[in-house]
């Protein structure tokens, strides 16, 4: 062992000091300032004159050292020269270094409050927990959501909503996006950002979710082959929040939780035993997905009742200040919406009642179900005309004429989200499509992800083609315009949505350009990951799903009225209420017809009339004209199809 020098173990003790903070690093410093100021008194002793004993030699040095404008007040050379080195050491240790830790310290302590690493001390507000392509679109949809938000914050008995975002680093650039995201802009001063982690305890208690009236968790994307998954990392947060409330005997607060697999639904409520609604957001994708493939352009339907922006809504209503009305009365009064149905109490849970007979009574602890434009259509204006009353009837079953039986289907690219795609498939009955999925996945992979999934069912009626449908020839020698379907799935493989996306985009470039050239064109049905980019492709002749925007309306609006969340299932789930596309043939119309007498047309059916889905776009590109006045003539063209609310077995 060889032995170590004086002069290493000195600066081993010095720097086991100075990294213990500004504190014991001023303390070394001042330690310095007194073996100089000593040394520097003791050279000048021997010279007599002014000093009369050791001490005030050493003040006279201290002095020199901390201000040079003694300096021109010394005698003699040796005492001069003295002056001169302390007043250079002065420069170095005392107010070099002395600044240098101040300042260091002083920038530490604002970088460390700019990371958000204080508690807030709120109640009453909403925490968003995680920072992932849905935050931004998500904190967009509470702030402008005006009239659930009015009514949010009355139930809570608060007067300003404050949103608090945990986000692993909350940096300067975070607050940049704030501030540009459309919907946000100067109220992003409402929003705080705090550092740390959703499976962190002490992160949780920093963005105080004891004392939230909400708690949004959006699923974060991992690298597929890993093993930490957004489910993972829920269920964690959920645990924690549950420990706490048990530490401080605090009750438990309402969570809307986001999970990518459908199978985790009883691990998430053994969990967390307090108030919570959960959003499957794999399966509400799919679901979408199939349901837009059974019914072509029912994406614009989606991406008007399930996006920010304007035109209808879904809202749900509370019964306490309209029971005694039946649904009918209730529709006559209110001229701006159209009234959809109710959920009544049943159980632990709620019967839903969609398409209901018009007759049916409110009742003070109903929820009543409505289309609107804006939450204050949905409120009682004596000053708006009063409509005649439609009576509908009981809602006659229908069987839906289309089906996915033979019905061809190409799938472009695979993400985690393929499984449960085919899963919803196959819940739509034994007629079953044929689906050919291409991927640069290798397909034994593939294989292990859908039997991993289906839990010893394995799926039928498909089969993997490896290839990339980013390479021309490729994709020629699939020959997608053989197809009725083409899916163009977005990749989960790419460290950002913007990445996936332009991969998404490129490869339908490079389609239309293979079915330009084909007789007939397949339905096409493009999903995007990041929502910046829904403008890129003006023009664009395929549907458009943008899952991050659809999740986040979703969520936020669950989380601001939670009994949205199975009226949502119920419409886009196989069976039960389901919005549909009618042809105007089958139904009784005149020539020249009304909004109005279309929805009295098909109340006799016992359905509910949405609006009309134009064959022909207008000058935006839009199709799709939900809940028009009631006195607009719909001047029907030949291909214009009614979109209307039935009940389906």
């Amino acid at each position: 062992m060889l032995p170590f020098r004086v002069v290493d173990r000195v600066k081993f003790i010095v720097e086991r000091q100075l990294v213990k903070g500004a504190g014991f690093q001023l303390l070394v410093v001042g330690i310095f300032i007194g073996l100089i100021s000593l040394i520097g008194g003791l050279l000048v002793v021997p010279q007599g004159g002014d000093f009369d004993d050791p001490g005030s030699a050493v003040w006279w040095a201290f002095l020199r050292l901390t201000d040079p404008g003694y300096l021109g007040d010394d005698v003699g050379t040796w005492q001069r020269f003295v002056s001169t080195l302390l007043t250079i050491s002065g420069y170095v240790v005392f107010m070099g270094t002395l600044v240098a830790i101040l300042t260091r310290w002083l920038i530490a302590k604002m970088e460390d409050l700019e990371r958000g690493l204080t508690p807030v001390i709120l109640k009453h507000h909403v925490v968003v927990l995680g920072w992932t392509a849905q935050t931004l679109p998500l904190l967009s949809e509470l702030l402008g959501s005006s009239g659930r938000m009015r009514r949010f914050l009355e139930k809570h008995d608060t007067q300003k909503l404050n949103l608090v975002v945990l986000s692993e680093e909350a940096s300067a650039e975070q607050v940049h996006e704030l501030r540009n995201e459309p919907g946000i802009g100067r109220r992003a001063r409402q929003i705080i950002l705090r550092s740390g982690s959703a499976i962190q305890p002490e992160a949780l208690h920093r963005v105080a979710c004891l004392d939230a009236a909400a708690v949004i968790v959006p699923s974060a994307v991992y690298d597929a082959s890993s093993l930490i998954t957004s489910d993972v990392e829920t269920v964690k947060a959920l645990l924690s929040i549950a420990a706490q409330a048990r530490q401080y005997q605090a009750p438990l607060p309402f969570v809307v939780a986001e999970i990518q697999d459908v199978r985790k639904l009883p691990v998430v409520g053994r969990a967390y035993p307090g108030p919570i609604e959960v959003v499957a957001g794999n399966a509400t994708i799919s679901r979408l997905m199939v349901q837009n493939v059974l019914h072509p352009g029912l994406s614009e339907v989606y991406n008007e009742l399930l996006t920010a922006g304007e035109g209808n809504e879904i809202y749900v209503r509370g019964g306490d200040s309209i029971a005694g009305l039946s649904l009918g009365e209730l529709a006559s009064q209110r001229p701006g919406v159209i009234v959809l149905g109710l959920l009544r109490p049943h159980g632990h849970g709620w019967d839903i009642r969609l398409a209901a007979p018009s007759e049916t009574q409110i009742e003070s602890e109903d929820r009543v179900v409505m289309m609107a434009r804006g939450y204050s259509e949905t409120e009682s204006d004596p000053k708006l005309p009063v409509l005649p009353e439609i009576s509908r009837g009981e809602a006659k079953r229908s069987v839906c004429a289309d089906n996915l039986e033979g019905r061809r289907i190409l799938l472009l690219g695979w993400n985690r989200r393929v499984p449960s795609l085919l899963a919803e498939f196959a819940s739509y009955g034994p007629g079953q499509p044929v689906l050919d999925i291409v991927s640069v996945v290798p397909i034994t992979e593939r294989e292990h992800a859908l039997s991993r999934y289906a839990a010893g069912k394995p799926f039928e009626g498909y089969s993997h083609i490896e290839a990339d449908y980013m390479v021309e020839d490729e994709l020629r020698r699939i020959n997608p315009a053989g197809y009725d379907t083409i899916l163009l799935l977005s990749s989960d493989r790419f460290a950002s949505g913007e990445e996936a996306d332009a991969r998404t985009m490129v490869g339908y470039l490079q389609l239309e350009d293979i079915l330009a050239e084909a007789p007939r064109r397949p339905q096409l049905i493009m999903e995007l990951s990041d929502p910046d980019n829904r403008h890129l492709l003006y023009g664009h002749q395929s549907e458009m799903l943008i899952s991050p925007m659809i999740l986040s309306h979703v969520l936020a609006q669950v989380a601001l009225r939670r009994e949205l969340r199975v009226v949502l299932e119920e419409l886009f789930t196989a069976g039960g209420a389901e919005i549909q596309f009618r042809d105007p043939g089958d139904y009784p119309l005149p020539a020249s017809v009304d909004f109005q007498l279309l929805e009295r047309t098909l109340a006799g059916e016992g359905e509910i009339a949405l609006g009309v889905f134009r064959n022909q776009p207008d000058a935006t590109g839009r199709h799709l004209m939900l809940n028009p006045p009631r006195r607009a003539f719909l001047d029907l063209q030949p291909g214009d199809r009614l979109v209307v609310l039935c009940v389906s077995d």
